[in-house]
């Protein structure tokens, strides 16, 4: 969640307060209880966006750009709200959030701006549409949200119901969709970043999963089965989370200065935001080395809370999650998912790669409201979907 701020510009109370009105939920197993998730309003809209080509992009080795254009989409979105509280999904290779009707105009503007600047930046073609939930329910689905804290300073959305999906795929069918901003339009992306060395598995592998329901079987049933994959992940160390509790691992020069160098440029040259960023990572990690504090900053302590305030599980219309897992837990999921797809229940997509990465939206260093989205750093979350696919 973006905490809330000044400045709600006459939007209609009702509207700008219903997200942030739902209750915090802590525990991650209760959002297999689908009795936990609010219905959005009839009259919000559902926006959605998705990489053209995206596993042909993971195979040139591209897959950070990839995850940097899609966390682009809630970042430029995130500047568009003023600090209004707003659900909003990572999924990799694009980003799913939902607004109501006075914040459609803002919200395209800004969507726009992010498919111009990732053609003209990294040659990447952006899919971004603005799907209205009464469409989604025309069409016999459901979308529903719920808040999940993982730090007293963040709590992410979990989204319900097939609605998201379904507007997902109606936005690859060309139903819906946008233009790209003309030529020089660029977003506002402040605090996003990419900074960090790619976690390595401390077990033997990042695990990247995707489980989603059969429509028509049962709900019951897939919630169970969901439930127990959720209690397998907790059997290892903090869960399957794969970034270290003292924080994630630091390299300099970052492997990430060039992808965030365009993503900040709002004017002048590459070459000067480039050392910018070089010089301020040089920072960070001098004082993470050497434990000193500037101006209140205090590295060591801000590393902990980037541990503490990472996503790396979700519901979206179906379970996510990147763990850091063995061999033996790695075998024991999978055998659950292949019984529960031979009965019909549900579909899945596994993907084994050596290390996670981590793109984040920092709007403060001195706050604790920053965002850190997980995915595995060999195509993650789009090549789990894409072996689902195959799977059939």
């Amino acid at each position: 969640m973006i905490p809330a701020g000044s400045g709600g510009r006459n939007r209609p109370i009702e509207h700008a307060s219903f997200y942030a009105a739902l209750p915090l939920i802590d525990d991650f197993e209760r959002l297999s209880d689908t009795a936990n998730f609010t219905a959005l309003p009839e009259d919000w809209l559902i926006g959605v966006s998705d990489i053209e080509g995206s596993t042909a992009e993971i195979a040139k080795g591209r897959y950070k750009a990839v995850n940097m254009v899609g966390a682009a989409v809630i970042s430029a979105q995130m500047n568009a709200m003023d600090g209004q509280p707003f659900p909003f999904v990572f999924g990799g290779d694009g980003a799913t959030f939902a607004i109501w009707p006075e914040q459609a105009r803002a919200a395209a503007d800004a969507m726009r701006a992010v498919q111009r600047w990732a053609l003209d930046e990294y040659g990447i073609t952006l899919r971004a549409a603005l799907v209205p939930v009464r469409d989604i329910r025309a069409a016999g689905l459901r979308i529903a949200v719920a808040r999940y804290r993982v730090s007293d300073g963040v709590d992410y959305a979990m989204f319900h119901g097939g609605g998201a999906s379904w507007a997902e795929q109606a936005l690859k069918d060309g139903i819906y969709g946008f233009d790209p901003a003309p030529s020089g339009v660029r977003p506002d992306l402040t605090g996003l970043s990419c900074r960090w060395a790619p976690q390595s598995a401390r077990n033997d592998m990042i695990l990247s999963l995707v489980v989603v329901p059969v429509p028509g079987a049962s709900a019951r049933l897939y919630a169970q089965v969901a439930a127990e994959i959720v209690t397998l992940a907790q059997t290892l160390d903090r869960g399957g989370h794969p970034v270290p509790r003292d924080g994630p691992a630091m390299q300099w020069p970052p492997e990430g200065v060039a992808l965030e160098a365009r993503a900040q440029r709002r004017s002048g040259t590459l070459l000067r935001q480039r050392a910018g960023i070089l010089f301020q990572t040089f920072m960070a990690w001098l004082l993470t080395r050497t434990g000193w504090t500037v101006g209140g900053f205090d590295a060591r302590r801000y590393n902990r809370a980037v541990a503490g305030n990472s996503d790396f599980r979700k519901w979206d219309d179906g379970l996510k999650m990147t763990l850091d897992c063995d061999n033996e837990t790695s075998k024991r999921i999978e055998a659950l998912l292949a019984h529960y797809h031979d009965r019909g229940i549900l579909r899945y997509g596994l993907h084994r790669q050596d290390s996670a990465i981590m793109t984040c939206i920092v709007p403060s260093i001195m706050r604790n409201d920053h965002i850190h989205f997980v995915d595995g750093a060999a195509g993650g979350y789009t090549a789990a979907a894409t072996a689902m696919k195959v799977q059939g």
